[in-house]
C-alpha cells in the first residue's frame, strides 16, 4: 500500500492519487432504454423532492474546486433531459478555478439546443452512438432516433466543437460487425471514435460471452491499416489514443475490465442524490445531499470531501467474486 503524504494539499487518497476530475450526474431519467444501461423495463428512478438542486451542485463544485478539483463533466442519465439544464451549465461554466467543463450526451436533444451549449462555455461533446444502422440503433435503444442524433453530430462538427467523442460500445452479435465502420470515420472527420469495453453493471441480460475486449477490436481495427499510437498526458484520460495514417480523427480504446486503470484514476462522482462515489465499479459512497440540507458550512463541506476519499479503493473488483460492485443499473450513477 502507498500511504498518503501528508505535505501535500487537496484531495489526495490514501494512494497518493491526486483526485481532479468530478463527474457530475444531473438527473437519473433518460429518454432512451439501451441494452446495456437502461433496458427497456420499470427503473424506478429518484423522487424529485431527492435529486439535487442546481444551486446545491454548483455548492459542491465551488467546494471541490479549492480542494483541486479542476475538471467536471455533466453527465446523467440524459442530462439535456432536465430542465433548466442550459442556465446551470452557464453558472457552472462560470466557477473560476475550472479549466475544464464538458457534456456527455445520446445525442437526442443536441442539435436545436448547440446554441445554448456553445454559448455556456462548453466546447467539448462527448455523444453515445453504438450504430450507424438507423433499425440497429432503434434496436438498441429502444427508440427510432438515429436521425436526429447524426444530425446533431454533424451540426456540432460545423459549430466547431472539438473534439467530438463518439462512445462505442462493441458487443458481440449486437454491434460488432460496424467496428471499422466507425473506425473509418476518423478519416473523413477530426472525430475522437473511443471504444469501450462493456462493463456488467446491471441486469441487461447481455451475456459475459458478448463483451469484446480492447486486444480484439485493436486486432480488428488494424484490418484496415497500422494504428500510429498517440502521445498522452496525464490530464487526457484513461483511453489509449491511436490515429491511422493520414487520418483527420483518432481512436480511443479504453479498457476498464481488462485492463483497469485504476492505479492512475483521478475521477470523483456526483449521483443525481447527491452521493459522492469513488468508483464507477464500486457501491461505497458518501451522502452529501444530507449535510447541505442540514446546512452545513463550506469549511464542513470541503471536510466532508477530504474525509471521503480516503475511502477511496485502489481498484475496483469486478472480475473477482464475492465484492462489493454494484447492482444498480448505469443509468442510476452517471457513468
Amino acid at each position: 500500500m502507498v500511504l498518503q503524504n501528508n505535505n501535500q494539499t487537496g484531495l489526495i487518497d490514501n494512494y497518493n492519487r491526486k483526485l481532479s476530475y468530478l463527474r457530475i450526474s444531473i438527473t437519473d431519467h433518460c429518454n432512451l432504454n439501451c441494452i446495456y444501461c437502461q433496458p427497456y423495463v420499470y427503473t424506478p428512478k429518484a423522487p424529485h423532492k431527492e435529486v439535487l438542486r442546481y444551486e446545491e451542485i454548483l455548492r459542491i463544485v465551488s467546494a471541490a474546486t479549492t480542494l483541486g478539483v479542476t475538471k467536471v463533466r455533466v453527465t446523467g442519465g440524459e442530462p439535456l433531459a432536465r430542465k433548466g439544464v442550459y442556465d446551470f451549465l452557464n453558472h457552472l461554466a462560470k466557477i473560476g478555478d475550472l479549466s475544464d467543463v464538458s457534456l456527455t450526451t445520446n445525442g437526442v436533444l443536441l442539435k436545436p439546443n448547440l446554441s445554448q451549449i456553445k454559448s455556456a462555455g462548453i466546447k467539448r461533446i462527448n455523444i453515445s452512438l453504438d450504430s450507424l444502422r438507423a433499425d440497429r440503433i432503434k434496436k438498441i435503444t429502444g427508440h427510432d432516433v438515429f436521425a436526429k442524433v447524426w444530425d446533431g453530430i454533424m451540426e456540432a462538427h460545423s459549430m466547431a466543437f472539438y473534439p467530438v467523442k463518439l462512445n462505442v460500445v462493441p458487443i458481440r452479435g449486437i454491434n460488432d460487425d460496424e467496428i471499422l465502420d466507425f473506425a473509418r470515420l476518423s478519416y473523413s472527420y477530426p472525430f475522437h471514435i473511443r471504444f469501450i469495453e462493456y462493463m456488467p453493471i446491471g441486469d441487461t441480460g447481455i451475456r459475459p460471452d458478448q463483451q469484446i475486449l480492447a486486444t480484439e477490436i485493436k486486432h480488428r481495427l488494424q484490418q484496415i491499416a497500422p494504428l500510429h499510437p498517440i502521445p498522452t498526458s496525464n490530464a487526457d484520460g484513461p483511453a489509449e489514443r491511436y490515429r491511422f495514417e493520414g487520418a483527420r480523427g483518432e481512436i480511443g480504446l479504453i479498457r476498464p475490465i481488462s485492463r483497469h486503470f485504476c492505479d492512475t484514476c483521478n475521477r470523483l462522482r456526483l449521483t443525481a442524490t447527491g452521493m459522492l462515489r469513488f468508483c464507477l465499479l464500486s457501491n461505497r459512497q458518501v451522502d452529501l445531499k444530507t449535510p447541505l440540507r442540514n446546512g452545513c458550512s463550506d469549511e464542513q463541506l470541503k471536510e466532508i470531501f477530504l474525509a471521503a476519499v480516503r475511502q477511496k479503493p485502489l481498484s475496483h473488483h469486478l472480475n473477482e467474486k464475492n465484492t462489493d460492485c454494484l447492482s444498480e443499473n448505469m443509468s442510476a450513477i452517471g457513468g
